[in-house]
């Protein structure tokens, strides 16, 4: 597992999309987290927990996007495909982008609770590298606001 810190515009610009679909389960009354799947600079998959909406507690965000990509795409295997997610992917999730064999994983907020990189550090295909903390302040206050409003 490769895990790097720079942060670039792109990263900064396709983790805003991401944080706006984090924003649409925010009102929607869902986890705020959020996702997108980018391929040669262009989105190609969305999401964002649904799980409340669709009673499945596999509707996470990721989760969305990945089927959203392999539809657009045409194929399982998203192998030129970076995936955007403002919160660190559950072992479901990594399991899932490792199975789909997603090049690069760009994150934003830590799950210290339920995060891949404590409980399942091998989960991503071995060829998948990592960046974190990509406006990590911006996903972190979101999950804080969400739970606050929740007490």
């Amino acid at each position: 597992m490769s895990m790097k810190s720079e942060i670039n515009a792109d990263d900064v610009r396709f983790m805003r999309l991401a944080l706006h679909e984090a924003h649409k389960a925010y009102e929607m009354g869902e986890i705020p987290v959020g996702c997108v799947i980018v391929a040669d600079g262009q989105v190609v998959g969305r999401g964002h927990n649904l799980t409340e909406t669709l009673q499945d507690v596999t509707a996470h965000a990721e989760m969305q996007a990945i089927t959203a990509a392999a539809n657009d795409l045409g194929g399982k295997y998203l192998t030129q495909c970076t995936l955007y997610v403002t919160l660190e992917p559950c072992v479901m999730c990594a399991g899932a982008i490792g199975w789909a064999q997603i090049k690069r994983l760009v994150y934003g907020a830590d799950d210290d609770k339920r995060g891949f990189t404590k409980l399942a550090p091998h989960a991503l295909h071995p060829k998948c590298t990592i960046s974190t903390g990509i406006l990590q302040d911006e996903c972190k206050e979101l999950m804080q606001t969400f739970f606050q409003s929740k007490r």
